[in-house]
């Protein structure tokens, strides 16, 4: 066999393994997916009751809370981004990166500090590489996150709000994760959680419970109103973060399905043009044989005929 031949025969088998590779992470991403979808229509019903709880005692008092209250000139705000632990996900973590960018710069267009948390490896690399400070960071648990995570992760945020700016504090919190539209489309979002849009909260919880035009009762609160938005709001946040969280898990199997998928498919059209090529070289190796053996048989000929003379 032929140096070529050879060489050729050695990147099929290469490419050839690396093929079965990518089919299994497909097949898995693919399983995957299902599993988180349904954790995401799990937690629905509860994040719509909970906002509507914590609209009906917003709106059906006159306390001013902390995380309902707007402030009049923020001058800070954290921004929680959720990236990936591990790659070969396509452009999953990049484009939610993109978006965290793209807010942060508006952020500070309106003259606002901001304070940077990481969700993710891939995250924590990308600012890690440029040097640049994170508030805090989480990591292990993108793939399949549980409540308890959530939890961990709002936490220090819920902390931040209710602190002063002046003691090191935040006026707003915001988040950037991709939501999971399809099995296809997958789009990287921002939203502001904190302080409330009491319009928009109360406009979405009708939306999605059916009861938009609803006229809400009348409440009374006990031991007051602002102890329950004190129990309530952290609810809230945590639900947010965990259906985010839930959303990008889905996501990123989705992206990484995709990917793999699509890696797939040109390990098999490189399969086909390296067997194609050492199709054409073991051709060129019989023909280049046969000439040899014609060649030879010929100067045997005339060598015996010329010894005949």
């Amino acid at each position: 066999m032929g140096a070529q031949l050879r060489v050729y025969k050695r990147r099929i088998r290469a490419v050839t393994a690396t093929k079965k590779i990518t089919k299994a992470m497909e097949m898995i991403a693919a399983s995957r997916i299902v599993k988180a979808q349904r954790k995401v229509a799990a937690s629905m019903p509860y994040a719509t009751e909970l906002t509507r709880a914590v609209t009906a005692v917003a709106t059906g008092s006159n306390t001013k809370h902390a995380l309902t209250t707007e402030v009049e000139a923020p001058t800070r705000a954290a921004v929680l981004l959720i990236t990936s632990d591990r790659g070969l996900a396509g452009g999953y973590s990049s484009n939610a990166i993109k978006q965290a960018e793209r807010l942060t710069e508006r952020l500070r267009g309106e003259g606002k500090e901001v304070d940077t948390y990481i969700v993710g490896r891939k995250g924590v690399a990308y600012f890690g590489f440029r040097e640049r400070k994170v508030a805090e960071s989480w990591t292990g648990f993108t793939d399949s996150p549980a409540y308890a995570d959530a939890k961990r992760v709002a936490a220090p945020l819920i902390e931040a709000i209710q602190t002063e700016t002046a003691e090191g504090g935040v006026d707003e919190l915001h988040i950037v994760y991709t939501e999971f539209v399809s099995m296809m489309t997958q789009n990287a979002v921002d939203g502001r959680m904190l302080p409330l849009s009491l319009t928009e909260t109360s406009a979405g919880a009708a939306e999605e419970s059916g009861t938009k035009g609803e006229i809400l009762p009348l409440f009374d609160f006990e031991p007051s109103a602002e102890d329950v938005l004190d129990a309530l709001l952290p609810r809230y946040v945590e639900s947010r973060i965990y259906n985010a969280l839930l959303q990008s898990a889905a996501s990123e199997h989705a992206a990484r399905r995709r990917a793999m998928k699509s890696a797939t498919d040109n390990a098999g059209d490189l399969i086909k043009s390296l067997s194609r090529l050492a199709n054409a070289a073991r051709q060129a190796e019989i023909t280049q044989e046969i000439s040899e053996i014609v060649g030879g048989a010929s100067a045997m000929a005339d060598a015996t005929a010329g010894s005949d003379k």
